[in-house]
């Protein structure tokens, strides 16, 4: 056996000896930076699933608004419509106010209905992101042409 030969070996596993540990030194640098990631990805999807529950619980109330027989009425059952959407459907709104815009009340006319929820993220504290969000969402709902509304001018 010629010396470049051992040489050549010998060179090889020492760099295979000095390379040895270094995917754990990787993965325990890396580590923290994954779970950041995945807290974002959790904070973010919360985020969605809030907004897509907020947008139906506003159009469930717009609707319900809709099908009452006068202003005062629409915006009680607006009040009421959103309150039990948004529990009902696992929204994790702190609080939550209701809007009910009643000003083209009238067969034909339309409701139109914001609703606005504070959601706690304090729990995803990795992030070091502020404890509340407030989201809002409005939607309008048409009131029926041929129906009769209590206190409207007939067309």
């Amino acid at each position: 056996m010629d010396h470049a030969t051992l040489t050549g070996r010998t060179a090889a596993t020492s760099r295979r000896r000095a390379e040895h540990g270094s995917a754990a030194v990787e993965m325990v640098l890396i580590t923290p930076l994954l779970i950041l990631f995945l807290l974002f990805v959790l904070f973010c999807g919360r985020l969605a699933q809030a907004r897509l529950r907020l947008e139906d619980a506003a159009h469930q109330a717009a609707r319900a608004a809709s099908l009452a027989r006068d202003p005062s009425t629409a915006s009680v059952a607006a009040s009421v419509a959103a309150g039990s959407a948004l529990p009902g459907a696992g929204a994790s709104c702190v609080t939550h106010s209701v809007d009910v815009n009643t000003s083209a009340f009238r067969p034909g006319g339309a409701v139109t209905v914001t609703v606005s929820c504070t959601i706690d993220v304090s729990d995803l504290s990795g992030l070091h992101l502020p404890g509340r969000i407030t989201q809002t969402a409005s939607s309008t709902s048409v009131v029926d042409t041929f129906r009769g509304v209590d206190g409207a001018d007939e067309p």
